[in-house]
């Protein structure tokens, strides 16, 4: 037997034991007890955070949404067929977030900032937690500077600023979509960047979408999430807060980005069946009690920065499914309660060929003239009082009764402004062409004008803009006054203008 050495064995050990380093590694584990519909309930992760990323087998992951005494509830942001029971489950320590940046521009992604649109991977740089506190009152400053829509009586009626929260509401099929895309398309040039965010929309609604943005231009300076009707609640769920932590990369960058939600009915239907899911008490409607919550956090991170934190601001445009015209109902009271005002859309209006179909008498901007250019604010001030005289007169004449001149008169001039207001779809106009025909409809030039010929005058008045400018000094319209031109020369233009038109 060899001779053993037991100083070199006493050498060895002492090498080994300094050579030793601690790497014992602690992790917060759990086990599945249930699985289906995008829900994961999990025995276990007593020290779990709400909204932390947790890690599922085949790389799938999920996101805290219930912390109870014995188990943790959690959405699934992937494949639920690839969870089964018993499966083991990981905290990540990290809150879900969302990748961000110029990257995304021109982009179609889903609520994970997934490509979508076959265009390739995208190399971003940034993320940002899909929730944060929304920005304080110090931190914002007033709504001063309007977002220009291009539609006429948006822009006169219900003028909206940057930072504004304006809901969009009506029935299904009642042109909401096309608002809210054909205000978009207006941002052409305009330095704003736009996100649209389809929660449960059909592909093939959201590939329309795509290819009006596309074939506009508009896509250049767009970003469009879209969780559409294919994909479990939780993927629903997460999409307008996806989108609103993209556009918050911007606005603290001192940029102003238009968002839109179509819609949040289709989003509250979507938390209701994730809630009750996971086993939360219903309330009015099977509504769980936190749905007013569920949009005030995310409305509410819509603002316009003051001066020292750039000045940039978030617009959001939620649209609001009704049913039947009723805005009494819960989930549409409660986001009307939390914007700045609303566009109603009325179904009777738009079956009657009335479009964009906005009822001036339930339409409100809370933010009001503070949002208009001085040359459209000074048009459009009697056109509600105008409009609502004209359709209370219009029920009331059906009767067949004998009316007076100034009756009548009224009449005229509201069946004018009716068709002055009429817009069709794509067809954005200039804020300088607005307060024009706004003008010559306010100031009575239109009044001999016959209706069937009014969009023909609204025509070749664009195109005498375009070709002679100097003629109306529309240099001043569109110069930081956005002021008007004397009225005295305003008028002996209309003049010269009907003659030539006659």
């Amino acid at each position: 037997m060899a001779n053993i050495n037991l100083s070199e064995i006493s050498s060895l050990i002492k090498e080994q034991i300094k050579a030793y380093k601690d790497d014992i590694q602690t992790e917060n584990v759990g086990h599945v007890i249930q699985v289906g519909d995008g829900i994961a309930l999990i025995h276990g992760l007593n020290k779990a955070m709400a909204s932390e990323l947790l890690q599922f087998p085949n790389d799938v992951y999920g996101m805290v949404q219930n912390l109870e005494e014995d188990m943790v509830g959690a959405i699934l942001l992937g494949d639920s067929s690839k969870i089964s029971e018993g499966d083991l489950v990981k905290c990540t320590g990290k809150i879900l977030e969302v990748p961000v940046g110029e990257e995304f521009l021109g982009r179609v992604v889903n609520p994970l900032g997934n490509p979508i649109d076959g265009l390739g991977s995208i190399n971003y740089k940034t993320t940002r937690p899909i929730e944060v506190k929304a920005t304080g009152v110090m931190d914002r400053s007033s709504v001063d500077t309007p977002l220009q829509t291009g539609i006429k009586v948006l822009d006169a009626l219900v003028p909206i600023g940057r930072g504004q929260r304006e809901l969009i509401i009506g029935d299904r099929q009642t042109g909401k979509t096309s608002i809210a895309v054909d205000t978009i398309i207006n941002q052409k040039d305009k330095n704003v960047i736009c996100i649209y965010v389809a929660i449960g929309q059909k592909e093939s609604t959201v590939s329309n979408v795509y290819e009006t943005l596309k074939d506009s231009g508009a896509m250049a300076y767009s970003i469009i999430v879209s969780a559409s009707a294919s994909n479990p609640a939780p993927m629903l769920y997460l999409a307008p807060y996806s989108g609103v932590s993209m556009a918050e990369y911007f606005m603290h960058q001192g940029k102003d980005v238009l968002i839109v939600y179509d819609d949040l009915s289709k989003h509250a239907v979507a938390y209701r069946e994730m809630s009750l899911l996971l086993h939360r008490p219903p309330g009015r409607e099977a509504y769980p009690g936190d749905v007013f919550y569920l949009h005030s956090r995310l409305l509410e991170r819509a603002a316009k920065l003051n001066k020292e934190l750039g000045g940039g601001s978030i617009t959001a445009l939620p649209i609001i499914e009704t049913q039947a015209g009723d805005i009494s109902a819960y989930i549409p009271t409660n986001v009307i309660s939390i914007t700045d005002g609303q566009i109603y859309l009325q179904a009777d209006y738009f079956y009657k060929g009335i479009r964009p179909a906005i009822n001036a008498g339930l339409s409100v901007s809370r933010v009001g003239g503070a949002a208009q250019t001085k040359a459209i604010k000074k048009v459009s001030g009697t056109l509600r009082l105008d409009l609502a005289s004209y359709r209370e007169l219009e029920a009331f004449t059906q009767f067949g009764s004998d009316l007076d001149a100034s009756t009548k008169a009224r009449l005229e001039r509201g069946k004018r402004t009716q068709e002055v207001l009429k817009q069709g779809l794509h067809h954005g106009i200039q804020m300088e062409e607005e307060a024009m025909i706004l003008y010559a409809l306010t100031h009575g030039f239109l009044d001999n004008i016959a209706v069937e010929k009014i969009s023909r005058y609204e025509e070749s008045l664009y195109l005498e803009m375009k070709t002679q400018p100097d003629a109306i000094e529309l240099k001043k319209i569109i110069t930081d006054t956005k002021q008007l031109p004397d009225s005295g020369k305003l008028d002996s233009y209309f003049k010269e203008f009907n003659k030539r038109f006659m």
